[in-house]
């Protein structure tokens, strides 16, 4: 039961990482004719093994952990681990018990996952061994073949995605030498996500444009992702509305069942005002003692131990986290993590913090170049920007390297905005949907977006964008396709049609300001009994299964 527990205590920094394997989900593209070899490395989430080839417990089995069991056994255990929090923080204003326990009992979870101090693996944990092999056999074999061409899938690079980008990259650039050497080509396309991204960037820093003909960003989170960085520096705003939007997005997609009766239960809390009523309460009392120390505890035994990770922290919020993490200069924390807090602000310095100049050399070197970004999701609901224009991790703005947005879900950009781009001549970057700007991306005319494909959506159009762009003759732009800059996805087709003012409204929610914060007492109470009334409707619909359920057993 200490895994179920353990998962309850830790949701809080670890959902944010709930980001899909680089495993290959969309059906490869149908694109030919590439003399170019292409480079996938997908994100993080690959399979994790120990020492002895046995399979390690990750995020990905989180899913799983509560499933069955002895539910008395659960609570005994919860009660357990939450005594020094109750005793000693709330009566005796001591918290270090707590939050050492909390540590020790996450930790117990991921044993063998986390890193060492110095951000090292020390324990000979390690990817699957048949990808290791797999980038053995690589890079030796000119894959092209009989059928003259390389594909989209060719070449993937698998990686241990926990380790620093930068170290990582040395082995992309010993990984790139070795199919030049195989195939003879002078330079490669490389295509990333996520993750992946970090490390192709890091490559960039390390060893510049020479071997790359083509570069590829889907779904990245390298100009910073919202659901760490704010997550781990302490921009903690739990928001009722958003939390259900998040909850209906994730049920939508598949990656948790959510009842209709728990979706009407948690709408009633927020629409009653308990939510907003507890939130004001624990930030009037104990917030303030509490919240770095739980959020050191959680990083440390989960996922922040792992340079892949702080790779998403925007440069503005790097020094808060590392003050929450490790404490400030000085602290026993920043002594026993001095190794890898050298490795993270490396990566600061030498990654986060050139970016403009990462990305601008890629034109400046004749580098085919594609951005895709994503959105039309709730961010995570515990960010205080959780309302953003976002694809569940990053805000577009980031992952489209400056696309201006509307100011939140709630809204468009304003018409007087619009009025002044169409002037400028600039009228058709702004998305059918009056969210989006692209023309204040890096690159406005390669940067394609996509609405309702969530961030883990690896879909057929974007393999072939990233596939076609990366190793075509010239600079493609979004003028050389049929498909628009803004596109739709339909989930039940796999297919994206362009973005219309008809079909652009893909969320599984409605966004409605007025509704999610009511501003007066009619409002306030006219949602309470909408609320109250869905509820009930719920609760009849729950009673009748779960009677039908019974009459069934006999």
């Amino acid at each position: 039961m200490k895994r179920a527990l353990s998962f309850l205590l830790c949701l809080l920094l670890i959902v944010p990482v709930l980001t899909t394997p680089p495993r290959v989900r969309a059906a490869a593209p149908t694109l030919t004719g590439s003399q170019i070899p292409v480079i996938l490395i997908g994100g993080d989430g690959d399979l994790l093994y120990d020492a002895d080839d046995n399979r390690l417990f990750t995020i990905h089995d989180l899913g799983h952990m509560t499933e069955g069991g002895d539910r008395s056994e659960l609570l005994k255990s919860v009660a357990n681990v939450l005594q020094p929090f109750l005793l000693e923080g709330l009566l005796q204003n001591k918290w270090d018990n707590y939050y050492d326990q909390l540590e020790k009992e996450i930790g117990e979870l991921f044993e063998g996952v986390p890193l060492d101090e110095n951000g090292e693996v020390s324990n000979g944990s390690h990817i699957a061994k048949a990808h290791r092999d797999e980038m053995t056999r690589n890079m030796a074999a000119d894959k092209k073949g009989a059928k003259g061409y390389y594909g989209f899938q060719d070449y993937i690079f698998w990686y241990d995605w926990r380790c620093d980008p930068l170290a990582v990259a040395d082995e992309l650039a010993a990984y790139i030498e070795g199919i030049k050497a195989s195939t003879g080509a002078e330079r490669v396309a490389v295509t990333g996500r996520c993750v992946g991204c970090n490390v192709m960037l890091a490559y960039l820093a390390k060893y510049g444009y020479d071997s790359i003909y083509g570069f590829g960003l889907d779904g990245t989170s390298s100009n910073g992702g919202e659901f760490i960085s704010e997550a781990i520096s302490g921009k903690f705003k739990l928001d009722g509305p958003a939390l259900e939007r998040f909850l209906i997005d994730y049920n939508a997609l598949g990656k948790i069942t959510v009842s209709d009766f728990a979706l009407a239960t948690i709408d009633l809390l927020v629409k009653s005002g308990a939510v907003e009523g507890l939130t004001k309460a624990v930030r009037a009392t104990i917030y303030d003692k509490v919240v770095q120390g739980v959020t050191s505890a959680l990083a440390l035994s989960t996922f922040f131990t792992m340079p892949c990770y702080w790779a998403f922290v925007k440069a503005e919020d790097y020094e808060t986290a590392k003050d929450y993490v490790f404490g400030p200069e000085g602290s026993e924390k920043r002594v026993k993590y001095a190794g890898l807090i050298e490795k993270l602000d490396r990566y600061q310095a030498q990654v986060v913090q050139q970016l403009p100049e990462l990305m601008g050399g890629l034109r400046e070197h004749n580098v085919n170049t594609v951005i895709f970004s994503k959105y039309g999701f709730q961010n995570i609901p515990i960010c205080a920007s959780s309302d953003v224009i976002t694809d569940q991790y990053a805000s577009v703005t980031s992952s489209s390297f400056g696309a201006t947005t509307a100011d939140s879900l709630y809204t468009t950009l304003s018409d007087e905005y619009i009025a002044q781009r169409v002037a400028e001549g600039k009228g058709k970057y702004i998305s059918p949907d009056k969210q989006v700007d692209a023309s204040t991306c890096i690159y406005p005319d390669f940067t394609w977006f996509s609405k309702g494909a969530g961030h883990g959506d690896w879909t057929r159009t974007e393999n072939e964008l990233m596939y076609t762009v990366s190793t075509a003759d010239r600079q493609l732009t979004v003028d050389d396709f049929d498909l628009t800059q803004f596109m739709v996805y339909d989930r039940n087709t796999g297919a994206m049609a362009p973005m219309t003012e008809e079909n652009c409204h893909t969320e599984f929610w409605a966004a409605d300001y007025e509704t999610d914060h009511p501003s007066n007492l009619f409002q306030r109470l006219r949602a309470f009994l909408n609320s109250l009334k869905n509820w009930m409707k719920a609760a009849f619909e729950a009673i009748k299964v779960k009677i039908a359920e019974k009459q069934a057993e006999g």
